[in-house]
């Protein structure tokens, strides 16, 4: 009984974390994906892999973005980290 109770309170929870209720992070200038998906798609990479990319922002501020490859061979951006510089 407490298994299936378990379940029920965690796929509950999960329903909770649906990405289509929020938009998510969006792509900013310099990210791979601003203005669209890439051209090329990145055939050889297993799904789910995960790339990282990092670039200086349009006020010069450096940016790591973490994408992640989808089934249908597109990225999606799940992570952002503005990186403090260490000459600040």
């Amino acid at each position: 009984m407490k298994i299936p109770l378990l379940f029920l309170a965690f796929t509950l929870m999960l329903t909770g974390c649906d990405q289509t209720t929020s938009p998510g992070l969006q792509p900013i200038p310099g990210s791979i994906t601003y203005g669209g998906q890439p051209s090329q798609k990145l055939t050889k990479s297993p799904i789910g892999s995960l790339l990282p990319h990092t670039f200086t922002d349009e006020w010069g501020e450096r940016v790591r973005e973490l994408y992640i490859l989808q089934p249908d061979r597109s990225l999606k951006l799940v992570d952002r980290v503005y990186i403090d510089s260490p000459f600040d």
